[in-house]
């Protein structure tokens, strides 16, 4: 090792950029391994806080895609899934769609005139997007929680009246805090609500003329399992009236989200719910959890290519630096083999200097990595609020800590490669004779 530190104090400069450059690639690996784990982890962590253990979707579709065909007669199902199963402590169906917005400022404005020619430039109803649901009908589920306001006034979902569609329409609205802001409105406002776009101001006021008024009745924290700044929700049959499916025999739904009694077996709930409602798939914790990981794979394999390249580079660097130490020490090298060192032995030399500066490197690279995820944590969870206590993009575990250390040094031996083989066949009597 003496022969090691002494390289190492000789050059120091170029010793601590080496050792800089192996930390970099090192901080690297880790920091993608890192961002790896914890997305992983975390997607189980979301799942399982979010309280459901099923979920129903039309043949064909399987989270976590976003697009869902329909399910009929969502209101039935809400009742008859628990009926059939005892284990089924609840089934929530929601209605997933996307609206535009507007609040009364903008409504005043449209309505001084028929052209638009009031509407000041950029001002348009907002998108959003919107949840119908049976607020009763989500026990066990985690929903956004309430900052402002009583919430919906009513149990059940009134208008749907058993189907017919002509119970009281509450008009009740309740929005989260992203969209509120958006509009500038606040618990007690009045929002306007329609599927139907806008191509300009001239063809706001006929949009008005066609929206449904709703009063806002609550806001709430931002949505962790509907990653969006603006969400609004509503009863399931008044969303329903707006996008068209407020029928006996249409009252459709984008999924069935199903809370198990504690202790049940989701995947014999799965089986026994499959058989009974064979126009529904549904889709366990599990199989949702091995969705996500397949897409967390292609995001590894990216990962893997981008560390790849910067090992690639970082070893090329400390072979580089290698040899330039092996040329310094041609001479020192040549008394060695002379006076009887063999070969083998002064190749271990330049693997321990090679080693030295790997963990060098690796003193560098693993604060720098743990940095660097504290700081990517913070960035990311900046755009997704509202996550529940415990949640993070970024986790150091053991098998990211050991796997930097395999890195560093399987660096280091691949980086000693080249300088062992010149310092090995140095012609010893042709460098003694030389000056």
């Amino acid at each position: 090792m003496r022969f090691a530190w002494d390289a190492v104090r000789r050059r120091p400069g170029r010793s601590l950029v080496t050792a800089l450059g192996i930390g970099l690639a090192v901080a690297l690996v880790v920091v993608l391994l890192a961002v790896g784990a914890g997305i992983s982890s975390s997607a189980g962590y979301l799942a399982t806080q979010s309280g459901v253990d099923l979920i129903g979707v039309s043949p064909g579709a399987a989270p976590p895609s976003t697009q869902f065909p329909p399910i009929a007669s969502a209101h039935p199902l809400a009742q008859e899934i628990p009926r059939a199963d005892a284990s089924v402590e609840s089934a929530s169906p929601w209605l997933l769609a996307s609206l535009l917005f507007g609040n009364s400022s903008l409504w005043d404005r449209a309505n001084q005139s028929s052209g638009g020619q009031f509407i000041p430039a950029g001002w348009g109803p907002s998108s959003g997007t919107s949840i119908g649901w049976i607020p009763s009908d989500n026990a066990g589920i985690t929903t956004p929680l309430l900052v402002n306001g009583t919430g919906f006034t009513y149990p059940g979902d009134p208008h749907y009246a058993n189907g017919s569609y002509d119970g009281l329409f509450t008009h009740e609205i309740v929005i989260d805090q992203g969209l509120a802001t958006q509009l500038g409105v606040t618990v007690g406002s009045l929002l306007w609500a329609s599927p139907r776009s806008v191509a300009g101001p001239a063809e706001v006021e006929g949009w008005y003329a066609n929206a449904t008024a709703f009063r806002v009745v609550g806001i709430t924290e931002p949505y962790y399992l509907i990653p969006t700044a603006a969400l609004a929700m509503f009863y399931l049959s008044e969303l329903q009236s707006l996008t068209g499916s407020a029928s006996a025999g249409a009252d459709y739904a984008s999924l069935i989200l199903i809370h198990l009694v504690p202790g049940a077996n989701a995947a014999a709930t799965q089986s026994f719910l499959q058989g009974r409602f064979p126009g529904i798939g549904f889709f366990t914790l599990s199989d949702i959890l091995g969705a996500i990981q397949s897409e967390i794979n292609l995001y590894s394999v990216f990962g893997e290519l981008v560390g790849a390249t910067g090992l690639v580079v970082a070893t090329l660097f400390t072979t580089t630096v290698l040899l330039m130490s092996v040329d310094d020490r041609r001479k020192e090298i040549a008394i060695l083999r002379a006076i009887g060192y063999p070969r083998a032995t002064v190749a271990g030399y330049v693997v321990e200097e090679s080693l030295l500066l790997a963990v060098f490197g690796l003193a560098v690279g693993l604060p720098l990595a743990y940095l660097m995820g504290l700081g990517l944590n913070r960035f990311l969870t900046g755009f997704l609020t509202g996550l529940p206590s415990g949640f993070a993009f970024i986790r150091f575990d053991p098998s990211v800590a050991a796997t930097g250390l395999g890195v560093v040094f399987a660096l280091g031996l691949v980086g000693s490669i080249a300088p062992i083989l010149r310092a090995s066949w140095i012609p010893v009597s042709e460098e003694l004779r030389t000056p």
